[in-house]
């Protein structure tokens, strides 16, 4: 059964920082990761990617601010969030997507608040 349990969200000053973590256990090849945000009233955004061939990708609004990366040693998917703003508030969730199914296993989400 693969879990992902995510850590790192609290609440942040405008300018700040955070860095979210995705422990991800479980038998699972995985094909691509990412990091999604839903803010209250807005649909759910994918904020951060890595796909299969490494290539990361970022939304236009957190480009220079914020870093995904990927330890695989420590089974970990990190989030480094920098110069934070309040409109990076929401609910940040990990994903992966399976490569043998295609199936993708989320986390249970964490709360990013960034205060002005």
């Amino acid at each position: 059964q693969v879990q992902l349990v995510e850590s790192g969200g609290g609440l942040v000053p405008a300018g700040g920082s955070l860095r979210l973590s995705c422990l991800i256990s479980g038998n699972i090849t995985i094909n691509d990761m990412g990091w999604y945000r839903q803010a209250p009233g807005k649909q759910r955004e994918l904020v951060a990617s890595i796909k299969s061939d490494t290539t990361q990708t970022y939304i236009d609004s957190v480009k220079g601010r914020f870093t995904i990366s990927n330890d695989n040693v420590k089974n970990t998917m990190y989030l480094q969030m920098n110069s934070l703003k309040p409109e990076d508030t929401g609910v940040y969730r990990c994903v992966v997507r399976s490569r043998r199914t295609g199936y993708n296993h989320w986390g249970q989400g964490t709360q990013v608040t960034v205060s002005s």
